[in-house]
């Protein structure tokens, strides 16, 4: 069967006009009809996004019957993290802490997704949406963190799993650690002739750095990926959405 998952970094919906209108991104999300989303900077409770669960909010106005947020950063009201929403069954959610030192907190909400693929069985589909810190050398130790947490060390390699989100990797540092060191394959890289670079995802209205990138690996094949060309997301986040198809 296909699949088709999207990341987005929505910056609490709160476009570069700096105004806060969630239904922009409904908008965005419902054009591509996605059946997993892994989304970054999601608020809850803050008094900049009118005190909404945005997971949930987004989730109703896009009529995913799954969602789950994982809160990362407490403020002096409200909270904000990861959200994935899906139209199959979430059967397991849990937070991974990527925080270094006494950097800003930073994590990766791992869940298991249950994918029918006949009238009595389910494929089990990983996803790790993850929002990595600002230095080099802390996302270098937090792609460790991840890669050596029991939730990643418990699945093999022949699993179907993806490594989603914003990876602040401007200069694709992480590329290696992520590819040659643990097996994944990038959806994000674009090739030409010897060159490896990265999809630009950011900043939204006239991007330049790759920051939003898709690993997989398992029994996954990529049959499509691409930016979104809807010319309101220049201006309702400050990144890109990336989305992906996969036959599985």
């Amino acid at each position: 069967m296909n699949i088709k998952v999207i990341t987005y970094n929505i910056h609490r919906a709160i476009g570069v006009d700096r105004r806060f209108r969630p239904e922009r991104i409904v908008e965005i999300l419902e054009s591509y009809d996605a059946d997993i989303i892994a989304l970054q900077e999601v608020d809850d409770g803050v008094p900049r996004s009118r005190e909404l669960n945005l997971a949930k909010e987004l989730a109703e106005a896009l009529d995913f019957p799954y969602y789950v947020l994982g809160k990362n950063v407490s403020l002096k009201k409200g909270h904000y993290g990861n959200a994935t929403l899906s139209k199959f069954p979430i059967v397991r959610e849990r937070n991974i802490d990527l925080t270094i030192d006494n950097k800003k907190r930073r994590g990766c909400q791992h869940t298991t997704i249950d994918i029918p693929s006949s009238p009595h069985k389910a494929v089990h589909l990983d996803i790790f949406n993850l929002h990595l810190g600002l230095s080099a050398k802390e996302r270098d130790k937090q792609i460790q963190k991840l890669l050596n947490s029991s939730e990643l060390k418990e699945l093999d390699k022949d699993s179907n799993k993806l490594v989603i989100g914003d990876f602040n990797d401007w200069r694709s540092l992480l590329r290696k650690p992520m590819t040659e060191d643990a097996g994944f394959k990038c959806a994000t890289d674009r090739r030409y002739k010897n060159k490896v670079s990265a999809m630009k995802t950011y900043p939204s209205f006239s991007p330049r750095g790759g920051l939003d990138r898709v690993f997989y690996q398992g029994d996954l094949k990529l049959e499509n990926v691409f930016l979104c060309r809807k010319k309101l997301s220049k201006v309702a986040s400050d990144h890109k959405p990336v989305i992906t198809e996969f036959k599985l």
